[in-house]
């Protein structure tokens, strides 16, 4: 499968080209790719893009799974209705084809690091973590004719469940070579071990009858923090390295983060004891002043200065806003989308980054 290199995120103007239920609660959105933007917004299965819009008077942006092999010219994304989500609520009830809205170039590391196949792939998804999956399934099946793939997808009911035709199509395509084991949690299955919630020891049941662990080349673990963090311990547990295993978040689930850092106003007062945080971005420098007291993040406050400062889901999760530590000192809150090794390299996401020196220069064109 192919793998991807980071870019620095930049949005473009992109039209609605379609708009297709698939659920009560969640939708297909098309993006028509101009030929001039081709090149901008190549992808690797697994990556996502961020939507930028005005809702109620508010700047909003959500990140979204790319949810189909590359096409080129086109760009297609699943929303699901969030319980109070502003802008998965406004998209599900009023996006339309023909409307404009501001769409990020692909991101994002939840891709296949293995150069060839054949191989056994495996995904386990819960919910709208399905939409990176689907893209990877499809890509690792047309890429290699003995690669194999091996679908466990947790929804609440039949009905709830995103993509089911398209799973159900991709079966028809490759029946040998693709497994789809659909757990529902609220919904009576005729197999047991596929009906209830995917806990701890369901999901070694599965291990233990359908899918060997011993026999899977890579794993991609897609779904909320608790699923993501259980499938990651049980593997761990049963020898599987690290190395193998791929996961992402939709968000932490954690309401003690710093995700509603963006946009916070911070009024820096004559003296007040402050960092001094420099910031580089497309070439330009500029500099910031922050409250040590605030605990604010860089992002935050380099959005005071510069309004075009990458970032998409503010949470630890996406890994747009990420950028170097030239020099100073922080304490990275939390980190859901960097790598160990970019970690070691200086890596930091800036929406989860505390000045904790007097001074920090960080970098994003790096």
């Amino acid at each position: 499968m192919a793998t991807s290199t980071r870019r620095r995120a930049s949005f473009h103007d992109l039209t609605v080209s379609g708009v297709r239920p698939l659920t009560d609660d969640a939708i297909e959105v098309t993006f028509a790719v101009p030929d001039e933007l081709v090149d901008e917004y190549d992808y690797a299965p697994g990556q996502y893009i961020a939507l930028r819009t005005t809702v109620e008077g508010e700047d909003v942006r959500r990140s979204y799974s790319i949810c189909q092999a590359p096409v080129t010219g086109e760009l297609k994304v699943g929303i699901k209705r969030d319980l109070g989500g502003l802008f998965s609520t406004w998209a599900v009830e009023n996006l339309r084809p023909g409307m404009r809205l501001s769409v990020m170039v692909p991101e994002g590391g939840f891709v296949s690091q293995l150069v060839a196949g054949p191989a056994h792939y495996v995904a386990i998804a819960a919910g709208s973590g399905i939409t990176p999956a689907i893209a990877l399934i499809e890509g690792a099946l047309r890429e290699h004719p003995l690669n194999r793939f091996s679908l466990v997808y947790s929804n609440r009911t039949a009905m709830d469940t995103m993509f089911v035709d398209e799973l159900a199509d991709l079966k028809d395509r490759y029946p040998s070579r693709l497994a789809l084991y659909h757990v529902l949690t609220r919904e009576q299955r005729s197999s047991e071990l596929l009906s209830g919630r995917l806990d701890a020891e369901k999901l070694d049941a599965i291990l233990d009858r359908l899918i060997a662990p011993d026999a899977v080349d890579e794993w991609f673990v897609c779904g909320p923090f608790d699923l993501v963090q259980l499938v990651r311990d049980t593997l761990a547990d049963r020898g599987v390295p690290a190395a193998a295993i791929r996961f992402e978040l939709f968000s932490t689930g954690r309401p003690e983060g710093l995700a509603g850092q963006t946009g916070r106003p911070v009024v820096v007062e004559a003296g007040q004891d402050v960092h001094t945080v420099r910031f580089t971005l497309d070439g330009t420098t500029a500099t910031v002043t922050t409250p040590v007291h605030s605990n604010e993040s860089i992002l935050n406050a380099a959005l005071r200065v510069r309004g075009d400062v990458p970032f998409a889901c503010a949470g630890g999760v996406c890994g747009t806003c990420r950028a170097t530590v030239v020099s100073g000192s922080v304490n990275m809150v939390e980190n859901y989308a960097l790598e160990p090794e970019e970690v070691a390299r200086g890596y930091v996401l800036t929406c989860q980054s505390i000045p904790t020196s007097e001074f920090v220069d960080v970098n994003y064109d790096s």
